[in-house]
């Protein structure tokens, strides 16, 4: 662990001194990439996992900005260049923020809403919030939240502070298309929705996560994202309510269309495979982006916890009127969260710096391709 974190904190000293500094989107220092995309009329979408501050994370968030406040900017430098080039980036937030220096990490999450600039700041453009941890303060925690992530310009889908907020689609301009994201949970971890919300939190419904798809469809949207909070904590493989329920969603048309062009998968603490089902790719776990040090279920520190991807999809336009947009390259970026550090780090950049984490790349690679995605087209990319 120690050495592994040494290479680490050197790969990523030298990317921070490479200039990869947070920059919000569209606001990149002379020098930085393009922003990419998939040609004429297409885009770009990148998609990352939980973002769960522990306690640790809070405090290093408070070492950052010198004892005053909190700063997560500097936790994300090192994946900001894959976010910020993207058309259109999502995250995963799994906790809800607290107020007046008040913060905590397991088992009742109440996070810095500062946790808000930091994903701003990387270029996320919106956040799935409907997570197991979405109650751990009531209305009052989604209310916080939602207000901070507004303030910074980050949209969200997945918790309401109103009914009217829960049943309007959070539908994003990408290139030339309008995506929707919609986003649910399995469940809040035994806490009830507060007394007369029953939508403050989306949970897992088949019919209703359909008939949302339809309705953005209808309202215009030309591609459906949907968020799943779901799956068996530190399961490797996707369970079985993962498969058959992906194979349910994929399978659902409108005509010849698909209601749904992408599933993004969280909860599951570790990175899962990626898989084309019905035509339509599904990422069952991105694994937890930003996390203090992780203990499985039995009780011992498990690395994995600490690992995930970076999921992104390029995007080309309907070879034809009503056909769907079609995901034409299908990428994954490994990620590793150094719990020494305070830093996540893009996994290939930090070995092209001399980090040995090459086995800890090859088994994220082995874990994704499972499934036999790399069959259909999945790659690794930078």
């Amino acid at each position: 662990m120690i050495a592994r974190s040494r290479q680490v904190a050197l790969a990523l000293t030298a990317v921070l001194a490479a200039g990869a500094a947070c920059q919000a989107k569209h606001h990149e220092p002379a020098g930085h990439p393009a922003p990419l995309g998939a040609g004429p009329g297409g885009f770009t979408l990148v998609a990352s996992g939980d973002v769960l501050p522990h306690d640790s994370i809070i405090q290093r968030a408070r070492f950052d900005a010198g004892g005053s406040g909190y700063d997560f900017r500097p936790m994300f430098a090192g994946i900001e260049p894959v976010v910020s080039r993207a058309d259109l980036a999502l995250c995963h937030m799994e906790t809800v923020y607290g107020e007046n220096g008040v913060y905590t990490g397991y088992p009742t999450f109440k996070s810095p809403p500062e946790v808000a600039k930091g994903l701003a700041a990387t270029g996320y453009d919106g956040c799935s919030t409907a997570s197991n941890h979405s109650l751990d303060d009531g209305a009052a925690g989604i209310g916080r939240t939602l207000d901070a992530l507004d303030r910074e310009g980050v949209r969200h889908t997945g918790t309401a502070r109103t009914e009217a907020e829960a049943r309007t689609a959070t539908v994003f301009d990408a290139g030339p298309a309008k995506v929707a994201h919609l986003a649910y949970t399995y469940g809040t971890n035994g806490f009830p929705l507060p007394a007369g919300q029953p939508w403050a939190v989306n949970l897992i419904d088949e019919q209703r996560i359909v008939a949302d798809a339809r309705a953005a469809r209808k309202a215009g949207a030309d591609v459906v994202v949907v968020s799943l909070h779901w799956g068996t904590e530190w399961q490797d493989d996707p369970d079985r309510s993962q498969l058959d329920l992906a194979a349910r969603l994929t399978s659902s048309r409108t005509g010849s269309r698909p209601d749904i062009d992408l599933i993004l998968g969280t909860h599951a603490h570790v990175p899962q495979a990626y898989e084309k089902v019905n035509g339509t790719w599904v990422v069952y776990g991105m694994g937890d982006q930003v996390a203090g040090e992780m203990t499985n279920h039995d009780g011992a520190a498990d690395p994995r916890g600490n690992q995930s991807t970076v999921a992104r999809f390029t995007f080309a336009p309907p070879v034809r009127p009503g056909a769907r947009w079609e995901v034409d390259r299908a990428e994954f970026v490994p990620q590793l969260f150094d719990i020494d550090a305070g830093r996540v780090v893009d996994l290939n950049r930090a070995i092209g710096q001399g980090a040995e984490l090459t086995a800890v790349r090859d088994r994220i690679r082995d874990v994704v391709l499972s499934r036999g995605a790399g069959e259909d087209g999945l790659v690794m990319g930078e």
